[in-house]
């Protein structure tokens, strides 16, 4: 319970969470991707961009031999592999 008497909580020196990132927002004038977008996007070959919508880790739809990637999904995916390298950088007396 919060009792406003007793005063702010004590600060510690180090952040238990990393400091807040931007959001990357994907800017490429169309709402689905596909895999050629995604590696001119990223600077990757298709090799790694398959593999990681074959594993089902970033969601997608396939037509034919073709993958298509929302836009707002390509986002997220980014946002939280971001998040979670960020995550894993923190020293290991910080994590839970």
């Amino acid at each position: 319970m919060f009792h406003p008497e007793a005063g702010p909580l004590p600060r510690s020196s180090r952040r238990r969470y990393p400091a807040r990132v931007e959001r990357i927002v994907v800017d490429v004038g169309k709402e689905w991707l596909s895999v050629a977008d995604i590696c001119e996007y990223m600077d990757v070959s298709t090799f790694v961009v398959t593999r990681v919508l074959r594993s089902g880790e970033l969601p997608a739809v396939k037509m034919g031999r073709e993958w298509r990637v929302a836009r707002l999904d390509f986002e997220d995916w980014l946002n939280a592999q971001r998040l979670a390298s960020r995550l894993s950088e923190r020293p290991a007396d910080q994590r839970r």
